[in-house]
């Protein structure tokens, strides 16, 4: 397939994980793809594997971080159709041992660069009738223990989906979101290592394992696609059928 010719796909968080595998998929169906993460050197990486691809270097929890990479991103191609809200961090702990440094790094990662970015490059998705796809969580759409910041900032991301989507009205921008379960990643590697507690993620997950980056890229180029041309404002779950359970155990 080659949804994407001629399409410009600006993915955040773009150096590994999700990120890197959607913009692998991207670029597979033909986008121009800028790639947008802390790291030069890790970006270049994935950049080799994309026909045609652009690295930007920005901190997006920094207003001048978001600033310099939606002006790249605007000129790289000569035009933005789809962006993809994928950078994110977390950090654990209840209230009584998460500082308010480590709520703010959250929240100013995985809200308000989402907001600052999208509301930057909104001109030009609109006039290349566009659409964003978030990466939200299914920790954005239930609780997990010791994770209240992280829960906080992808409750918002489902939330923001959904309202975009209705202030995008006539705009011709769809906006839709995918809620990842456990999935391997930089991110998740410690947890990987600990078989007792990756055990009790898979006995939740009907498929029986964790998500491969390529799990959720592949469902991202979907959304971003004119195959989903009628799909707007939806968080699809992308969890192995773990959201399919009330939450009580395997009984058998």
């Amino acid at each position: 397939m080659q949804r994407f010719t001629g399409k410009t796909v600006v993915i955040t968080g773009a150096s590994s994980g999700i990120g890197a595998a959607a913009a692998r998929r991207f670029g597979r169906e033909g986008a121009n793809v800028v790639l947008v993460s802390r790291t030069q050197e890790k970006l270049e990486k994935v950049a080799r594997d994309i026909a045609s691809a652009r690295v930007v270097a920005a901190d997006l929890s920094t207003r001048e971080g978001v600033a310099k990479a939606s002006e790249e991103a605007r000129v790289a191609f000569g035009r933005v159709d789809v962006l993809v809200n994928n950078a994110g961090t977390a950090v654990t702990g209840s209230i009584e041992v998460v500082d308010e440094a480590g709520f703010d790094k959250v929240m100013e990662t995985d809200v308000t660069a989402v907001w600052r970015l999208t509301k930057a490059l909104w001109p030009s998705l609109k006039a290349a009738q566009g659409n964003v796809v978030m990466t939200s969580s299914v920790s954005g759409i239930g609780g997990d223990w010791g994770m209240h910041a992280y829960n906080t900032a992808k409750g918002a991301i489902t939330n923001l989906t959904r309202a975009l989507a209705l202030d995008a009205r006539d705009s011709g921008v769809r906006v839709n979101a995918v809620n990842p379960s456990f999935t391997k990643s930089e991110l998740t590697v410690d947890m990987l290592d600990n078989k007792q507690l990756l055990d009790k993620f898979i006995e939740r997950i009907p498929l029986g394992r964790p998500a491969e980056p390529e799990d959720i890229g592949d469902v991202i180029a979907f959304l971003a696609s004119d195959d989903a041309r009628f799909v707007n404002g939806v968080n699809l779950p992308v969890d192995g059928g773990l959201s399919a359970s009330n939450g009580q155990p395997p009984q058998a």
